[in-house]
């Protein structure tokens, strides 16, 4: 990877593939920073205390193995997708046996709108829920869910099922380049509900892809840089959205039409314009999950630093699933109280033992730190509001039973809850394969949008922060 020092007053950046193994010998026994050509930072800035150095030590060495199994990486994915749609589009195992040999196997094109991702085979709903109505306070949410986890879908799948399930418009996919990967990583649904009151525009950022190791790589970086005057904030994220290489964050940059390089942040802010303009009494919603709930946040927060003002009046809401922190104490309180000036309702939903939401996690703010209320719900569905959620360190120790006995009893409700709610809940065989898997790295099924999709239809707050409640220039 190609770094530039940024021009903030503080940074801190990794470059994995310079690291030798002496190298990370030294990081782990001494505190001092200086002649480790893997590692960029300000005089002032550097990790003192082990843990943190720990820290950066996880990070560099799992992104060299993401590196260097890339492809392989890639491959699985592929032959993984490619035969979970086998099944799905010959009626299971038994049916693709039979198929095979009477020579009549079928195999949808990775484009059509029968194919579906990896992750589109742990939760094949399409459909909103109809017992929710567009004035309800769910509508917004479970939109906002259901368009996280078609933004993993190919072009075709989206606009049939936007179209025929949802009634609604499919305004196009969008693929952006990252200028710290050199290469167009970052993705993003449109859509339009013209059925609500006020007219809906979605904008949902994709997540990260479980084979794609270039997207991993973005996750477990954790280097950070300075925006003055706003706080310490990831610098991958805002790779992943389109900051500039020694620029920062201009306000107009000129985007590269012939190579096909457009980012993501300068794009989209000039089609909802467009959009807006042409449609005034109409609203929008940016969501994502996972890395694109981390990039939904951030999208608002270059809109805030920009002072798109008449954009900000139009931004109805801020809905994340499962998405990792993204700055510091100081980014956190400069967010919430831009929020709260521009009537920005943001809502973050964490499920249960979800461990992205949770790492890393450092209580002196050297790298990263959650603020705003989280929207915490347990495995029956229950939901609380939190400054920070509970068990805000994934690592905690004293948290490991809970968290396995959690995993027995969501493989036992996976069975259960399609009796009493209906087969639309019920598992797919490739979400109880992760429930099960979930007894060995307890929370990383909790992650997936299954639990994210029954939230948004089946839990119930008690109770919703001021910021999530329609009022003034937000209401309906």
């Amino acid at each position: 990877m190609v770094f530039e020092k940024p021009s903030g007053p503080s940074y801190l950046m990794l470059k994995p593939d310079e690291a030798t193994f002496m190298d990370l010998w030294h990081l782990l026994f001494s505190p001092v920073l200086k002649n480790r050509k893997f590692i960029e930072c300000s005089p002032d800035t550097g990790p003192r205390e082990f843990r943190q150095r720990w820290l950066l030590f996880i990070s560099v060495v799992v992104q060299n193995i993401l590196f260097k199994s890339g492809k392989s990486m890639k491959k699985i994915g592929d032959m993984l997708e490619l035969w979970l749609n086998r099944l799905s589009s010959n009626g299971g195992l038994i049916g693709l046996f039979i198929n095979k040999l009477k020579g009549k196997m079928i195999t949808p094109e990775k484009s059509s709108e029968t194919f579906i991702s990896v992750v589109g085979n742990l939760d094949t709903r399409v459909d909103l829920d109809k017992s929710i109505r567009n004035d309800d306070v769910k509508y917004k949410p479970l939109l906002s869910m259901m368009a996280s986890k078609f933004s993993y879908e190919n072009a075709n799948f989206v606009s049939n099922s936007v179209k025929n399930h949802w009634h609604m418009d499919f305004l196009g996919l969008y693929s952006f380049w990252n200028d710290n990967l050199k290469l167009q990583s970052t993705k993003a649904i449109i859509v339009q509900d013209k059925n609500s009151k006020p007219n809906l525009i979605v904008v949902a950022f994709r997540g990260t892809q479980p084979f794609d190791a270039d997207q991993w790589r973005t996750n477990i970086d954790i280097s950070w840089y300075e925006q003055p005057d706003v706080g310490k904030i990831h610098h991958g994220f805002m790779c992943a959205l389109g900051l500039q290489n020694n620029k920062e964050w201009p306000k107009e940059i000129e985007q590269n039409g012939t190579l096909n390089r457009y980012y993501a942040y300068y794009t989209i802010r000039e089609k909802l314009k467009t959009m807006l303009h042409a449609n005034e009494g109409a609203k929008f919603i940016v969501t994502g999950h996972s890395l694109g709930g981390a990039l939904a946040i951030l999208f608002a927060s270059v809109l805030i630093l920009h002072e798109e003002t008449w954009l900000l009046e139009k931004l109805e809401g801020v809905y994340t699933f499962g998405q990792p922190r993204v700055g510091d104490q100081k980014f956190g309180k400069y967010m919430k109280d831009k929020l709260k000036t521009y009537d920005v309702r943001y809502m973050r939903y964490v499920y249960c033992n979800d461990m992205v939401p949770r790492v890393p996690y450092d209580d002196k703010s050297l790298f990263f730190k959650h603020f705003g209320d989280s929207l915490y719900f347990n495995s029956l569905y229950q939901g609380q509001v939190l400054e920070e959620e509970p068990n805000k360190n994934y690592f905690s120790l004293f948290w490991v039973i809970p968290k396995i006995l959690n995993s027995i009893w969501e493989i036992i409700r996976g069975f259960l809850i399609p009796l009493v709610k209906g087969k639309d809940y019920k598992d797919t065989w490739f979400m109880v394969v992760f429930r099960v898997f979930g007894l060995i790295i307890p929370g990383l099924p909790d992650h997936l949008p299954t639990d994210y999709v029954n939230v948004t239809r089946l839990g119930s707050l008690n109770k919703l922060p001021d910021l999530q409640i329609p009022q003034d220039s937000k209401a309906e």
